[in-house]
């Protein structure tokens, strides 16, 4: 299989087949990573979360960087691999790691493990809450993309038995990282209070739309979709039984609801994340879809009138075209998302880190001889 393939096959696994199960797989694996302290540790000192001088500003930058994550994988899944969209979205991405790279806070094993979640989380999100199971060609699908992405971003597979000799195909590469991925938990995945301080941060931001009278509840069913080992180490108490249970029963009848009642998703009612072209005259994109805040949402006649955007103003909440250039409003381009830092540098350092992921040839099959 090749990666332009595979970019198909889980293209239509995201947008058409489970686009909610999926995009909420992958919020929670950039959630989970943050049970491993060397990357909360990171987060809390980027952005301030221990000191109370910058406490206000604290859930801006996380929303910020929770916002810019999202807008780059959203762009290098919107497109195949081995396009200018997809290359110039992972090139950006490995500038940003570049430079904590550097400094040795990020290590190649939190790399790896970051890796492994979007490739392990969507096909387990899939299994065990959605009207089916995905298939063999499915999930070699994933494997796929996620290995292909991962060669993009240098990322060394030497802890994985099969790094010297390779692998036979996507689904003995997927199986190596979920064995690999659980050991690494196992030894890493312990109590701190950075973990805590970052899961506090993402769950409110994760409950963003929930009345207040109902968040406590929200914060118990977040909790009742972790596991122990991701629980005990965000410092998180374990959910009522009742609200367990509740949670149980609302994903098996969504998931028999669909299954019997639901027709096909049309292609024209498919579930994009961006834009899919960029503005003709200043080569930006916009997100089509927002959760919490309109981050880089197109103040358009449709997006401030749509149900999404009366629901929020009834809420009191932020629409798009709000609070002025609070929210980008202008759309993005791939060289400025990031840490606000490092808005607009490193450009020479991305166009050759693009340059080279265009001559790689990367649509063929990341496991061919």
């Amino acid at each position: 299989m090749t990666n332009d393939e595979a970019y198909v096959i889980q293209r239509h696994l995201f947008e058409l087949e489970f686009p909610f199960t999926t995009s909420k797989a992958l919020q929670f694996a950039l959630f989970r990573t943050y049970g491993i302290p060397s990357i909360s540790k990171l987060l809390v000192q980027t952005t301030q979360l221990s000191h109370k001088a910058t406490a206000s500003k604290v859930s801006y930058l996380l929303r910020c960087r929770y916002a810019d994550t999202e807008v780059l994988i959203a762009e290098f899944l919107a497109d195949a691999s081995s396009s200018e969209r997809a290359c110039s979205a992972i090139a950006r991405m490995n500038y940003i790691h570049s430079v904590y790279q550097k400094s040795g806070r990020i290590s190649n094993d939190d790399m790896l493990y970051t890796l492994s979640l979007f490739a392990i989380e969507p096909v387990r999100w899939i299994g065990r809450y959605e009207w089916r199971l995905p298939t063999d060609m499915e999930r070699c699908a994933v494997a796929v993309f996620w290995k292909s992405i991962g060669d993009a971003m240098n990322i060394d597979y030497a802890n994985l038995p099969s790094a010297k000799k390779g692998w036979t195909d996507g689904l003995h590469w997927m199986d190596e990282v979920v064995a690999w991925s659980q050991a690494y938990e196992q030894r890493h995945m312990v109590p701190d209070e950075a973990n805590k301080k970052t899961a506090d941060e993402t769950t409110a931001l994760l409950l963003y739309s929930m009345p207040e009278f109902l968040k406590p509840t929200g914060r118990q069913a977040v909790s009742a979709l972790m596991d122990d080992r991701l629980r005990k180490a965000m410092m998180y108490p374990p959910p009522s039984s009742f609200i367990q249970a509740s949670v149980d029963a609302f994903l098996t009848l969504r998931k028999l609801a669909l299954r019997y009642l639901a027709l096909p998703r049309p292609y024209f009612l498919r579930s994009a994340v961006v834009s899919e072209q960029s503005d003709a005259s200043t080569g930006r994109r916009y997100r089509t879809a927002w959760v919490s805040e309109p981050w880089y949402v197109q103040p358009s006649l449709r997006n401030k009138w749509c149900m999404q955007s009366w629901l929020d103003w009834l809420a009191d909440r932020p629409v798009p075209g709000d609070a002025g250039q609070k929210f980008k409003p202008e759309g993005f381009l791939h060289s400025e998302v990031g840490p606000v830092g490092l808005e607009g540098k490193g450009m020479k350092t991305y166009e050759e880190m693009r340059s080279t992921l265009m001559r790689g040839r990367r649509g063929g099959c990341p496991f061919a001889t």
